[in-house]
């Protein structure tokens, strides 16, 4: 006769003992509160201690039949667990409202009116649609902000968008001004909706991110085989331990919890707490969009070469929040301004070499910038943007030198030329005639004659005189003006603290969250568990681990009996 060891009675209740199989990386968000000791709705029998000796068969022990089993020992004790309550038993040990008096169920007067208000208020703006729909608003604004132009004087939206022709038969000039579209990114429509996304988002972790948070901090034991059996996934195993399925879950990465006959264990809670970090990374990215454009400083200036200017007086606020700090008294002087140039004559980079001076006039940082290669002081940044020629320094017939101011002109494309005059005669006279010189960049001069007829092409700096209506030019300089945008921008580090943020929570919330529930009836062991992504590879992956589950197999005292009985 043979005798198949059952360790747990299917009748047993669960028993009261808790096992950590495995510290959780997640201990810190764990709380317990103690279990009453007089519970209005139950009575918890007191278990005795014992002990269950048997023999557990692996796959390698199928495979070795010649090597001895693995014995394993199960303790089982008395002691009082943590319960799964989320908090709603009070210290008495009655349900919820139970023995709460009376006067504190009461809601009345203005508490009690503010706090349905609130409620009311979080439920509006938790929805999801209110949220998709804010998000939309936003982008359709931005979209608009790049169609009409931004910062221009009202005369030209009174030119562009006139009454008598509206564009799309209605938006006109008022609608422009009115609700300030010539500035939009800091038009208090668009922050109006900024802020309401903002409080969306807020809502939303308060009343659904958080609540899931605390739901996942409980050890959800299931005590129902029905129950476990209703989850996505669930399977029964035979001649099993719970102890062995808890041993194998933990070394596949899972945080595994026992409580007597009942098992609960999870993996990848980042995954569930990643949206709340998303939510705050978008919170970050918008406020720090709105101080920069609320709270920054903005200006653009052409100097010379050889020339200074004072920060403070080329910057000027963008909003309501915009504050100079010290590094507004700085003067900046150009030192110098150069070009390099293709093979084909075409600027391709153009730097400029700038000294910062202090109150005292004292260098405090020096570096010459380009495009893409900005100055960073004080919160402060210089950008290279652009560039002109501001005069030519000739010699005429060896005397001077003369600066003479070069003036832009007006040309088909996006060329650049610039010009200036020499008279030529008496100056005074009602038509003064001269020489005509034109540059396109700082290496050739073009000259004309009073004729207006091409007179030759001198390089700056090579010294080489030319004879045009009996004076003699020689261009020793073209001077270079620099032109430089600079800004501050306060909001910068937020908005790049949001979006690191956003990557990186992003990428954890695609974790899987998975939970498992077990529970010990008979000798077999009746399994289940869910996972929020991944529904595919979780049934594989759990069977996969479900099948090196050990089979437990006779103990050595039934070997004996059946020994004897066959004899």
């Amino acid at each position: 006769m043979k005798t198949l060891l059952n360790p747990l009675n299917s009748s047993n209740p669960c028993l009261l003992k808790t096992h950590f199989l495995k510290v959780p990386i997640f201990n810190p968000f764990f709380k317990f509160k103690p279990l009453p000791h007089n519970t209005h709705h139950a009575r918890i029998a007191q278990v005795p201690s014992f002990a269950i000796n048997s023999k557990l068969k692996s796959s390698q022990d199928i495979n070795n039949k010649g090597k001895k089993s693995v014995s394993q020992k199960i303790v089982l004790s008395e002691t009082s667990s943590p319960p799964l309550a989320d908090g709603k038993v009070d210290i008495n040990g009655g349900s919820g409202s139970e023995n709460v008096p009376v006067s504190s169920k009461k809601k009345g007067g203005v508490s009690g009116l503010a706090k349905k208000l609130s409620k009311k208020v979080l439920q509006i703006l938790s929805n999801l649609n209110l949220a998709i729909g804010e998000m939309f608003t936003i982008a359709a604004l931005m979209a608009l902000g790049t169609v009409i132009e931004q910062g221009e004087n009202p005369d030209f939206y009174f030119k562009n968008y006139p009454e008598d022709h509206p564009v799309l038969g209605f938006f006109t000039w008022r609608w422009v001004l009115t609700l300030g579209f010539d500035h939009m990114y800091t038009s208090p429509v668009f922050f109006g909706m900024l802020a309401l996304l903002g409080a969306s988002l807020m809502a939303c972790t308060y009343t659904t991110q958080i609540p899931l948070v605390k739901v996942s901090r409980r050890w959800a034991f299931l005590h129902s085989a029905e129950a476990i059996r209703k989850q996505e996934f669930s399977d029964t195993l035979p001649r099993a331990s719970i102890q062995d399925v808890g041993t194998l879950l933990m070394g596949a990465g899972y945080e595994v919890f026992l409580k007597g006959p009942c098992l609960y264990a999870f993996q990848g809670l980042a995954g569930r707490l990643a949206p709340i970090g998303v939510h705050i990374a978008l919170i970050l990215i918008m406020a720090g969009g709105t101080l920069s454009a609320a709270g920054s400083f903005k200006g653009s200036v052409t100097v010379p070469q050889g020339l200074n200017f004072v920060v403070g007086d080329v910057l000027g606020p963008t909003g309501f929040l915009s504050t100079p700090t010290e590094a507004f008294n700085t003067e900046i002087h150009v030192n110098r301004f150069s070009m390099d140039y293709f093979e084909s004559g075409e600027v391709s980079q153009f730097h400029t070499d700038l000294s910062l001076l202090d109150m005292n006039g004292k260098e405090v940082m020096r570096k010459t910038i380009s495009v893409n290669d900005p100055l960073r002081y004080g919160g402060i940044t210089i950008y290279q943007t652009d560039w002109s020629i501001s005069a030519l320094q000739i010699l005429k017939d060896n005397e001077g030198p003369y600066n003479l101011a070069m003036a832009p002109l007006q040309i088909n494309g996006d060329k650049k030329l610039f010009g200036t005059f020499l008279p030529v005669g008496d100056i005074n006279s009602p038509d003064v005639k001269g020489i005509s010189m034109l540059a396109r960049d700082l290496q050739s001069i073009v000259l004309y004659d009073k004729e207006g007829k091409f007179a030759g092409v001198r390089r700056p700096n090579s010294k080489l005189p030319i004879n045009i209506d009996g004076s003699e030019i020689v261009i020793l300089d073209a001077i270079g003006s620099s032109g430089l945008d600079l800004k501050t921008d306060p909001g910068v580090p937020t908005v790049y603290a949001g979006f690191g943020a956003l990557m990186l929570t992003t990428c954890i919330s695609y974790l899987s969250h998975s939970q498992i529930w077990a529970i010990q009836d008979g000798t077999s062991v009746i399994i289940g568990g869910k996972t929020n992504r991944a529904k595919m590879e979780f049934p594989e992956e759990m069977n996969r681990l479900l099948d090196k589950v050990p089979e437990i197999v006779e103990s050595s005292s039934s070997q004996q009996v059946d020994t004897i009985t066959s004899g």
